[in-house]
């Protein structure tokens, strides 16, 4: 394929990328929030996911209770607070369930609960006096920390009618009691009228998150974010018991616009196949020219020696070869093998007349100087190549005795 036409099909396709993207973030539907449950896996506005994890960076100790209420008895309950948002419990359970939570609350828990429920022991609720309105900012009462939040924007679903001398009316919508707070034993319940400050909508507030904290805490701490030695945080569970959630991989990607991570993944996979499998006629491998043949690679070399006059690199790598089996096989040290004494000293290792060796060594010394001509560097060659095989042949064969 001609490299115009390839650069033709990159830009294509990189332009078909670009009208993916732009049609993707077009025509793409937001997140789906069609999730009301005030579960804590839920991202939307009506999940209260970021006030269970924002207890958690708080220095909370945060966990999920999935377990039936009657497994509350195994819970340290002077240090926990549990909070049921807007829980579904059928009627046939419901007592069961508020003998436990009261249990619990008498052995010095904390429990918060939101919603039009029960659960709470005395509880008695009834329809809000203006059932038309959907939001209130209500109306602080009392100096407690659930007052000292201030005005809270909160959902007027019901209202409170047990208002006994223990119940402490923390925050009024008209004439509704909306959030309330009262001793159980050596524990302490507390109901709020909808479960909207605690979630990922109302939590942005202000007001909503400084309620949060004084519903989830102990009221004798004086800091919530600061836990000290004798006022620890307490562990605080997030029911999820009686919200029916169950943690699988489709829960946990609950929200996610997967129908168009599918096609835009689609769209993708198609582009890198198009780019990839685009030839339309017959494979075929590529030329491959021979390579030339090491006899062929000699006499390029030696005629570019020729045209160079070059003979000093040839009767100096010849020399090397011989001085390098002289040092290293006979034994001979460097300096003598380069002197007038190698004669002598080959002949003391080697008997035998070695005049020649140490004659034609000085010759391609002194040939390092001069240039010699291209017939008498090739005879030197040779000669210094006969005394290498001379000398191998005397080191390798046994010597006779």
């Amino acid at each position: 394929m001609k490299p115009n036409r390839e650069r033709k099909l990159v830009l294509l396709f990189a332009a078909a990328v670009l009208l993916l993207i732009a049609a993707a973030s077009l025509l793409a539907s937001p997140s789906d929030d069609s999730d009301a449950r005030p579960t804590t896996y839920n991202s939307g506005t009506a999940g209260i996911k970021a006030a269970y994890l924002l207890l958690g960076d708080l220095g909370f100790t945060t966990a999920r209770w999935e377990q039936p209420t009657s497994a509350l008895a195994d819970l340290d309950a002077p240090h926990t607070t549990l909070i049921f948002a807007d829980p579904s419990v059928p009627p046939e359970n419901l007592p069961a369930v508020r003998a436990d939570i009261a249990a619990f609350l008498h052995r010095g828990g904390r429990v918060l609960v939101t919603g039009d429920t029960s659960l709470l022991p005395g509880a008695t609720l009834a329809p809000p006096t203006q059932p038309f309105q959907k939001l209130c900012l209500t109306t602080p009462e009392g100096r407690g920390p659930l007052a000292r939040a201030g005005q809270v924007s909160i959902a007027d679903q019901a209202r409170w009618t047990a208002l006994t001398p223990l119940v402490q009316v923390a925050q009024w919508c008209g004439g509704d009691a909306v959030v309330v707070s009262y001793p159980v034993g050596a524990g302490t319940a507390v109901w709020w009228s909808s479960t909207l400050p605690l979630t990922n909508r109302g939590l942005k507030d202000d007001a909503s998150l400084k309620l949060v904290l004084a519903s989830v805490e102990n009221p004798s701490s004086q800091n919530p974010t600061s836990p000290t030695p004798d006022h620890p945080h307490p562990q605080i569970l997030f029911d999820e018991y009686f919200h029916g959630v169950q943690t699988s991989l489709f829960d946990l990607t609950r929200g996610l616009p997967l129908a168009q991570i599918a096609w835009q993944t689609a769209a993708v996979a198609l582009l890198l196949v198009l780019s990839f499998g685009r030839r339309n006629g017959p494979i075929r491998l590529p030329a491959r020219l021979p390579r030339t043949s090491p006899i062929e690679f000699a006499e390029s070399m030696g005629q570019l020696y020729r045209k160079a006059g070059a003979t000093q690199a040839a009767t100096e790598s010849a020399r090397h070869r011989l001085l390098h089996f002289l040092i290293t096989r006979c034994g001979i040290p460097r300096a003598v093998a380069q002197s007038d004494a190698l004669a002598e000293a080959l002949q003391s290792r080697l008997p035998g007349d070695w005049t020649a060796l140490a004659h034609h060594l000085t010759q391609a010394a002194e040939a390092q100087y001069q240039s010699l001509a291209p017939r008498s560097a090739l005879a030197l060659v040779k000669a210094l190549d006969r005394d290498l095989r001379t000398l191998t042949e005397r080191t390798t064969r046994p010597q006779l005795p």
